[in-house]
């Protein structure tokens, strides 16, 4: 009887691992989770463009530029990075919030998710980012040095890449994690999280290599990416850098600090954005 428990326990736990070495991708990637646009810039009184972009590897990437306000010139351009599920259309509060700043924004979605064609995987989400950035830099003419690299939770480690391999303004990070091996120890204390993680997305060791002023936002109440992980990514930054302590959960973070998050970015950025050409 215990014979037999005991050979049971060993095939779920091994059946367990098998699940999490080779489902990781539906575990990182949540796609599917709103494809569908629910609103477009318009409806919160934005004008925008709606903009595709073609990858190295041909994925074709949905985008919206949203240009500053009429009434005042662009004081910069942020490149925004979205979180693992959803699309662009959930991120309506941050381009209200980025043109209230006065920046022009290039908002977009990685393979696999919205309306841009693919499947998402760490190396393509790095190709998409080098996409968006030729846009910016390239198509649209934005000098890098006026360029801000904006990422939200996984966007953050893909920002963190970019700025790693690429010369921006400035990087902004929102409840961020340091890597997934990291998060997978926290999800999966019962397993070799990191051995089987066939992820790594280490945003930790990509701010070794970055150059620009880095502005770092966390909630001790994050209920998802801990708190001392944002502290570590703070403290691996390189100066100039600056970190505001949020308030709420993972998802709303935002909301409760909305006011606080706007008068510490503006300044940040604006003390430490290059000079326009």
């Amino acid at each position: 009887m215990l014979l037999n428990l005991a050979v049971m326990a060993v095939i779920t736990y091994v059946t367990m691992l098998l699940l999490v070495f080779f489902a990781q991708s539906r575990l990182i990637y949540f796609p599917e989770t709103g494809r569908d646009l629910i609103a477009i810039p318009e409806q919160i009184g934005l004008v925008y463009e709606s903009v595709e972009i073609t990858t190295t590897d041909n994925e074709t990437l949905h985008g919206w530029f949203i240009p500053a306000p009429a009434a005042t010139a662009a004081k910069g351009t942020v490149l925004f990075f979205h979180g693992n599920a959803g699309n662009i259309s959930y991120r309506l509060d941050y381009l209200a919030m980025l043109a209230e700043l006065g920046y022009d924004t290039f908002i977009f979605d990685y393979r696999g998710y919205g309306r841009s064609s693919g499947s998402p995987s760490e190396f393509g989400t790095y190709l998409d980012a080098q996409a968006a950035w030729h846009y910016l830099t390239v198509t649209k003419g934005v000098p890098p040095a006026r360029v801000v690299l904006f990422g939200e939770s996984l966007g953050g480690a893909v920002a963190a890449w970019l700025a790693a391999h690429e010369k921006p303004g400035a990087l902004v990070l929102a409840s961020t994690f340091t890597s997934v091996p990291d998060m997978a120890v926290k999800i999966y204390p019962f397993l070799p999280a990191r051995l089987l993680s066939r992820f790594e997305y280490n945003t930790l060791e990509y701010l070794r290599s970055v150059t620009c002023p880095v502005f770092v936002a966390h909630s001790p109440q994050d209920d998802i990416v801990p708190f001392e992980q944002g502290r570590a990514l703070f403290q691996a930054a390189p100066e100039p850098k600056q970190f505001l302590e949020l308030q709420g959960g993972h998802n709303d973070g935002f909301i409760f600090m909305q006011k606080p998050w706007i008068k510490a970015l503006a300044d940040f950025i604006g003390a430490n954005l290059g000079a326009p050409l």
